[in-house]
């Protein structure tokens, strides 16, 4: 996928539309547990569950890129059994659903610093990386310790030293200049941003690229969010009025 202009998302998406890019906060893992007197490694389990229907579902809708905020760089506060538990979860998602990935021609991409994870998971994303670089189709990108926080930061240190080498005039430092260093430079503006479990807030995550995004927050949590909600979402989407800043 080539890299497309730092521009505002094209207003021509709106009036019943699909959105290019989607992302989501799949939250509600655990309290859907709760509900049910199981342990919140149950809660996490059925949430991959939902990470596959609602991948699946994203391909048969049509929707080019689709960004799912995995783990955080704040998740590491979590119990020390819990991340391990999810680590786990991650390993096997791979496993299991890496040949699938590449019979569907899905490109598989990772943002954030997972490096910082142990070193066979890091060996298992680089595998699956490189297994899915050369295909075409839809993009799935795995948020994977990434906070938004920290890649503006990131950008803001790069531009920083380039100025302070003589090699970029201050002037010359716009939007432009930023979101080419973001992680998400070559893909689509992001259109549509959802949060689950009824919870309002962006949690550190793409908050650059939610400039101009659509904000839905439903009550559903992640383990029950499944086909049917992607494409009400996405319906919810296409009957918005989308005018970035004009009349």
């Amino acid at each position: 996928m080539t890299s497309l202009p730092a521009t505002a998302p094209d207003a021509t998406l709106a009036g019943g539309a699909l959105p290019r890019h989607v992302a989501i906060i799949m939250d509600g893992n655990g309290r859907w547990a709760k509900k049910r007197f199981l342990p919140r490694l149950a809660g996490h389990k059925a949430g991959v569950e939902a990470v596959r229907k609602v991948t699946r579902a994203a391909r048969t809708l049509g929707i080019e890129a689709l960004t799912l905020y995995a783990f955080s760089s704040e998740n590491w506060r979590r119990p020390e059994d819990e991340i391990s538990d999810l680590m786990g979860l991650l390993r096997y998602f791979i496993r299991h659903d890496l040949d699938e990935l590449v019979r569907e021609n899905v490109r598989l991409r990772v943002i954030g610093a997972y490096h910082r994870f142990g070193a066979d998971i890091v060996a298992l994303v680089q595998g699956a990386l490189a297994r899915t670089a050369a295909n075409t189709g839809p993009v799935l990108v795995i948020a994977l310790n990434y906070g938004a926080q920290a890649e503006l930061a990131a950008a803001a240190r790069h531009l920083a030293e380039r100025v302070a080498r003589g090699d970029l005039p201050v002037a010359q430092i716009d939007e432009a200049a930023i979101e080419g260093l973001l992680e998400t430079r070559d893909l689509p503006p992001l259109d549509l941003l959802i949060r689950t479990s009824g919870e309002q807030r962006l949690s550190n995550f793409l908050l650059w690229q939610a400039a101009y995004a659509e904000l839905l927050f439903v009550d559903t949590l992640w383990p029950d969010f499944d086909e049917a909600a992607l494409a009400d979402a996405v319906a919810q989407f296409g009957n918005r009025q989308r005018r970035f800043g004009g009349l």
